[in-house]
């Protein structure tokens, strides 16, 4: 099985937003997922995380289910990014670790039956489906871990995560890499919910600069709109 090293050097050349250190998080999470308990994805894009978490848990007889309606349009790329996202597979060896499901997670969750090992939700940023796609979590045993990109980055997530978390009786905090929000299952406590509610000032940062920058833009800038 590769290391971390070798698995980053398949999925960097994969165009996506997460970062090393984050793909990190995401492979320690799911080296700890117990063989042939299946992994969820909501949001593959081109296939950098997807690539992480299926070498993370190759030859272990555990499927990564990717689940991603590839939408049409300029933004996300319909098919051509689908057939990148099976291309990139292919040449990092794992097409025969992941399970595509080229659907909305809202709708395939309202028919799911089956146990998960792990959710790593990084599908639309929207609070309502943001909010729906954290029930998958209902699948998942206690103790198993759930993580968030774009958390603290994205309004409609991290409102979804306060309104689903904060409040909730399902998910404990436990710290972010950047904007990769980690969780576990489990009944939180005061603590893990004041540490949620500490990551508010980051989150106030995040949107000045994702509002300074888009202005910017109008100047010409072309960088990255958002900070990751």
């Amino acid at each position: 099985m590769p290391g971390f090293t070798d698995a980053w050097a398949m999925a960097e050349p994969v165009g996506g937003w997460l970062t090393r250190t984050q793909g990190q998080a995401l492979w320690t999470a799911a080296q700890q997922v117990p063989c042939g308990e299946p992994v969820l994805e909501i949001g593959s894009h081109q296939g950098r995380s997807t690539i992480v978490l299926a070498l993370a848990v190759h030859g272990r007889d555990t499927k990564v289910i990717a689940v991603d309606p590839f939408v049409e349009g300029r933004l996300f790329g319909g098919s051509a990014t689908r057939a990148r996202f099976e291309a990139n597979l292919a040449r990092a060896g794992v097409r025969n670790t992941v399970h595509l499901i080229p659907e909305r997670s809202t709708d395939l969750r309202l028919t799911w039956t089956e146990p998960l090992a792990m959710l790593y939700v990084d599908g639309k940023h929207d609070y309502w489906t943001v909010r729906d796609d954290l029930r998958w979590s209902d699948h998942l045993a206690t103790g198993a871990p759930v993580l968030v990109h774009d958390s603290f980055s994205s309004i409609g997530v991290t409102l979804a995560l306060l309104a689903q978390v904060l409040t909730g009786h399902r998910l404990r905090y436990l710290g972010r890499v950047g904007s990769l929000a980690r969780f576990q299952v489990g009944v939180p406590s005061v603590r893990d919910r004041l540490r949620l509610l500490a990551e508010l000032p980051w989150f106030v940062r995040n949107v000045v600069i994702k509002i300074a920058l888009r202005l910017a833009r109008i100047t010409g800038y072309r960088g990255t709109p958002d900070p990751y």
